[in-house]
């Protein structure tokens, strides 16, 4: 069936609204602040064949490996004749239900009309407890059995009705269960708008047309994509860098990649060759193939058209050789509850290896890094536990024309630091100080972005911190002359003293008088600093961000004015 490009336009516009509604009807019924205010979900219409037709605009780039893995999984498991209108069904499990690590938890929903299938509404949010051996399931374990609950794919809803007996068996294994159960229920209205939404699409359009729909959208991101690489000149192009550590010993993790342009015009793909690339490590690092292909993804599209919708016509134009075993493609039953962390260093060597093909699209590395904090305790004001999770930003990188942001998350994550505000209001806690860190942001023509720092305190308990934290040993690196970003760090702050911690701490206790300070990588530069204009080097002096030892370093003028 045709479609004329008037009304695709208008049905592809309106598959986005629908993603983009069901995105902010779950941040809006989310009990916790991780999705609420952090925003650390996604939402995307996948057609009954398991392809991506549509996410939504805010969603994360990291989850789409994961919802694409999904349903892939259940589409594997089972014939389609045994999916039934109102099913639910829900994972997280990284080897079993292609997930990519065990708090984000995967929902997908089927629509029907006439009582044939039609696409899913599928959801993934980050729930800031799963279970496992350490609050907040991010830090501390060396397999998967330590990280929390593994759910494989199964109905929680079974056409319409609550399987008590499974939400009862997740909701006992997680920490702070009634907020658990919120987040769930929160994924669960998200679904249900959505297949109530496209609902009212089919009975606008028919199913002809919307099958014919999700065709020509593919075909129009795919046929546009092709176009943009034509960008780049065929060949190979290889980069190379390198983890901090695994946080149980393995350190200087090499990650290295060799990318192969086809001719134009044909239909080979893009192949991204990851050989070479370090072993699976024992700590929570390690990724798995729905990961890889989400970072390679997202890094093609920033490259070539960032404004190109997410769809299957993007992964169809690439190939992966991620060899089974190794750091991208751990085998199980290996650790990866910090796979975000080597997700951005996927991002920056795809950067860095196709940087000298189109250096008007490149960045300086930006922060590299998913800088995980979690504090646990007892809050005593309201005689009940807390999990309080988050991932700050840093810096990111020099741009061809323009500088780094400052305390931004990057790539991959796409989710909001908490504003102090939610946070002294959700939990006992004190934040003591907020703001960028000096110095942090690698010179160059244009600059890189400047990390964050934030220092948090216990009001009236003891707590325990956990923490994951990358590019606090390597510095991100600067592209074409740029100078490198400062790296991160822990400290605990204990009666005057500032103790050091190490990248990856679990389980710290924290007592009232004491606190925590977080430091988040900064990011390179773009460019020789010498070509950098002199007022605006002399702005970053007087407004605090670069000290005067900084400049004098760096650049061949002396600033004016006090910082």
């Amino acid at each position: 069936m045709s479609i004329d490009p008037i009304t695709l336009e208008i049905m592809s516009n309106g598959l986005k609204s629908i993603a983009d509604e069901t995105y902010i009807a779950l941040m809006k019924s989310a009990y916790s602040t991780n999705i609420k205010e952090r925003h650390d979900h996604s939402t995307a219409v996948i057609d009954q064949r398991g392809r991506l037709i549509v996410q939504a605009e805010n969603s994360l780039a990291i989850h789409l490996g994961s919802m694409m893995g999904l349903m892939n999984t259940l589409l594997a498991k089972m014939p389609l004749s045994d999916v039934r209108e109102g099913d639910i069904f829900i994972s997280n499990d990284p080897f079993v239900a292609g997930g990519s690590h065990l708090p984000d938890v995967n929902m997908a929903m089927p629509v029907f009309a006439d009582g044939k299938l039609v696409c899913f509404m599928c959801n993934i949010a980050h729930h800031a407890d799963i279970g496992g051996i350490t609050p907040g399931s991010m830090a501390g374990g060396t397999e998967i059995y330590q990280e929390g609950t593994r759910i494989p794919v199964i109905r929680l809803f079974r056409e319409g009705q609550l399987q008590d007996d499974i939400l009862d068996l997740l909701l006992l294994n997680a920490r702070v269960p009634e907020e658990r159960r919120g987040d769930y229920f929160a994924q669960v209205a998200a679904c249900r708008l959505g297949v109530r939404r496209i609902g009212e699409m089919i009975e606008a359009r028919g199913v002809p047309m919307l099958v014919a729909a999700f065709d020509e959208i593919i075909r129009r991101t795919r046929e546009r994509l092709l176009e943009a690489l034509t960008r780049i000149p065929p060949g190979e192009y290889s980069f190379e860098d390198v983890m901090d550590d695994d946080g149980v010993g393995t350190t200087n993790i090499p990650l290295k990649l060799r990318v192969t342009v086809p001719p134009h015009g044909g239909n080979q793909k893009v192949m991204f060759d990851f050989t070479g690339t370090g072993p699976q490590v024992k700590g929570n690092i390690n990724s798995t193939p729905t990961v890889t292909l989400a970072g390679v993804l997202y890094s093609l599209k920033a490259l070539l058209d960032p404004d190109v919708p997410n769809n299957q016509g993007l992964i169809d134009l690439v190939d992966i050789h991620a060899p089974l075993g190794t750091l991208i493609n751990a085998k199980f039953p290996a650790a990866v509850a910090a796979r975000a962390n080597t997700a951005q260093r996927i991002v920056d060597v795809v950067i860095g290896a196709l940087a000298p093909a189109i250096p008007e699209a490149a960045v300086g590395a930006a922060n590299g890094a998913n800088t995980t904090a979690v504090f646990f305790g007892h809050d005593p004001r309201h005689d009940r536990d807390y999990v309080y999770l988050e991932t700050l930003g840093g810096g990111f990188g020099g741009r061809f024309t323009k500088d780094g942001k400052d305390g931004v998350q990057v790539h991959i994550t796409n989710t909001s630091n908490l504003p102090v505000e939610s946070i002294e209001m959700e939990y006992p806690l004190l934040v003591e100080s907020y703001g960028f860190v000096e110095d942090s942001g690698g010179a160059g023509k244009y600059r890189g972005g400047l990390g964050l720092r934030r220092v948090v305190r216990p009001v009236g308990h003891t707590m325990t911190f956990s923490g994951q934290g990358e590019r606090f040993v390597n510095h991100p690196w600067g592209i074409f002359g740029g100078g490198s970003g400062g790296i991160g760090k822990f400290v605990k702050l204990s009666h005057g003293e500032e103790v050091p911690l190490p990248t990856k701490p679990a389980n710290l206790e924290v007592k009232s008088d004491e606190a925590i300070m977080v430091e988040t990588p900064g990011a390179g530069g773009y460019g020789p600093p010498a070509e950098r204009d002199k007022a605006a080097v002399e702005n970053d002096f007087v407004s605090g961000k670069f000290s005067s030892d900084f400049v004098k370093k760096n650049y061949s003028f002396e600033p004016k004015g006090n910082p």
